[in-house]
């Protein structure tokens, strides 16, 4: 009995002890936290403002440091799009920035957000300064961005090679592998192009899937293309020649053929920056980073009562109160928060979502149409507005998109998996189902449906897809007809969606922000303190998040998308209506 009590009490002085250790790392922790980004960064007199995009994350919304990230000495933390944006706005006119030197290398923005940071960098030229960019290893997605410069410049060494292939998406299909399992997976939809459920039920895509994405792609490279052979006046043909023939190898490659305007080593590059800034030596050059250079430019005040209002739909739509998601019911009252305070004057809701529960995308849409009714209320599309991000915003008061953002989508499609085949034959177990139905159990995934259970789904589904056309049809002020012409759940880019009268303009997220600015009286933006919301977590948020078992185990092993399969083809999911697009594209 004694050993008992004694090994009792030292269990219990473990714990203590542990628990104790745990309080002081978390305070540890916090106070870290707390103390990282407390201070503003002082700024040299004059300057060349540096752009290191290996190191500079940009999020839709500022994202603090991820708290396992800061335990292991990375600090670094997402600029918001639209601070960045607007700080390079900012350093054309400021006589402390000389001009705007890149290393594009490492660059992992997407493709809509680099589309507007390239933008507001074009914006900048006119200014008269410069913007020098130097490359090692380009990507198509680095070299988009580079190529907007006044100069670029090759690193002149041997093994560095080019990694300019265009642009390509792969897609999965699980159908052969979920056959081995033993899962049917039931998939139910209205819209040919509707293909998001396509993964669980094909071994290869459908002929309009791959049409669809054929064009996209095309739509993509299109966009990117056309804007470098503007920046570096060349022959569109010449350029898809030399990539399609894999003639861009070598530094001395871009030489040849007009992409580059001189090789350098980091040698030559600090000599020739050092001349342009007007230095004695390279060491005299002062460099701004660019990070920092955002976080005072926002730091200032803007000085008035009066606010525009950016509301970020960022993610997949679910439903309720997840703060990591783009939640219904958190969404609505966000949105209603807005429309109740007198000080905003103007919301521009800015999406970037592939879409989601349908439930919660309706919440949504009905809260912004009640806030037009009161308040101007201008949309901005980022990487995705499609499906559910089209539909919580398509009726808003003019739609900016980026010219490769995808939208549209406008389909509905249901998933009801049946795993009796692998409850019997894989795990050996049995089911026997009791109920005072003969449906009672006709979502409990342990047999196929039947007929009459079938068609109750596709009439569900069916109904909100009719919904969704009228949707569309008043806020884009078309006939239900023209709208289902260009619907059936297929996707496009933005610069296609303007042909079809999806969007009003190809423009960004700096340009909504001005329109709503002009319907609300005054056009001057620095007459305006713009708002962000939701307001993003802080770093203590975030690992109190954490510390909660939020985040998500799986994030970052290959086990992560099987583990969104499994979500998917959950007890909870099974029968649900989603209006989400079928996949996700990244550039590299």
């Amino acid at each position: 009995m004694k050993d008992f009590v004694k090994m009792t009490l030292a269990v219990l002085c473990g714990l203590f002890i542990m628990g104790i250790l745990n309080i002081f790392i978390f305070f540890g922790m916090a106070g870290a936290m707390a103390s990282f980004g407390s201070s503003t960064p002082v700024l040299p007199k004059q300057g060349v403002l540096f752009m290191d995009m290996s190191k500079v994350h940009i999020s839709e919304q500022p994202k603090e440091a991820d708290p396992m990230s800061i335990i292991q000495g990375n600090t670094d933390k997402s600029l918001g799009l639209w601070d960045a944006v607007n700080a390079i706005n900012q350093a054309s006119e400021d006589p402390t920035v000389q001009f705007i030197f890149m290393k594009t290398d490492g660059t992992s923005v997407g493709l809509a957000k680099l589309e507007e940071l390239r933008t507001a960098l074009e914006v900048f030229r006119t200014s008269g300064k410069a913007v020098v960019a130097y490359v090692e290893n380009p990507t198509t997605a680095s070299y988009y961005l580079a190529s907007v410069a006044d100069k670029i410049y090759v690193g002149d060494y041997a093994g560095g090679s080019s990694m300019i292939f265009g642009v390509g998406t792969t897609m999965f299909y699980l159908k052969d592998v979920l056959d081995k399992l033993g899962i049917n997976v039931q998939f139910i939809r209205h819209g040919k192009f509707k293909s998001a459920g396509e993964t669980y039920i094909r071994s290869t895509p459908s002929e309009e899937n791959l049409r669809q994405t054929k064009e996209m792609i095309g739509s993509m490279w299109d966009n990117i293309a056309e804007k470098i052979c503007k920046s570096r006046g060349m022959d569109r043909n010449d350029l898809d020649s030399v990539i399609d023939n894999l003639e861009i190898n070598t530094p001395a490659d871009f030489l040849k053929y007009s992409l580059a305007d001189t090789l350098m080593t980091k040698e030559a590059l600090k000599e020739k920056l050092a001349v342009l800034a007007q230095a004695d030596s390279y060491s005299d050059v002062k460099f701004i980073p660019f990070a920092d250079y955002v976080t005072v430019k926002t730091a200032v005040p803007s000085g008035s009562s009066d606010k525009i209002a950016v509301i970020y739909a960022d993610g997949e739509i679910i439903d309720g109160y997840e703060k990591e998601a783009v939640a219904g019911d958190r969404f609505a009252g966000i949105i209603a928060e807005a429309k109740a305070d007198s000080s905003v004057k103007a919301v521009v809701f800015r999406v970037s979502s592939p879409g989601g529960s349908v439930y919660a995308s309706d919440k949504i849409k009905k809260e912004i149409d009640a806030l037009r009714k009161v308040k101007p209320v201008v949309a901005s599309y980022g990487e995705y507005a499609a499906s559910g991000g089209y539909w919580i915003s398509n009726s808003c008061d003019k739609i900016f998109s980026d010219a490769s953002t995808i939208t549209g989508s406008i389909g509905v499609f249901s998933m009801v998996p049946d795993l009796s085949k692998t409850a019997k034959d894989l795990l050996g177990v049995n089911v026997t189902t009791v109920g005072s139905s003969p449906h009672s159990d006709m979502f409990s995934l342990t047999r196929p449906l039947d007929k009459q259970e079938y068609d109750f789904v596709q009439r569900s589904v069916d109904q909100i897809y009719e919904e969704f056309v009228n949707n569309v049809a008043n806020g884009r002020d078309m006939s239900p007809a023209s709208v289902d012409s260009l619907a059936q759940g297929r996707v496009w880019t933005g610069a296609d969606a303007l042909k079809l009268g999806l969007v009003d303009e190809i423009g960004s997220l700096y340009d909504a922000v001005s329109y709503a600015a002009r319907l609300a009286g005054d056009p001057d933006l620095a007459s305006w303190e713009i708002s962000s919301l939701p307001k993003p977590l802080s770093s203590i948020e975030l690992l109190l998040e954490s510390l909660a078992g939020s985040s998500n185990v799986l994030a970052g092993t290959p086990f992560e998308e099987l583990g969104k399969v499994y979500n998917e083809l959950s007890v909870p999911n099974a029968g649900k209506v989603y209006a989400r697009m079928p996949y996700v594209f990244t550039i590299d």
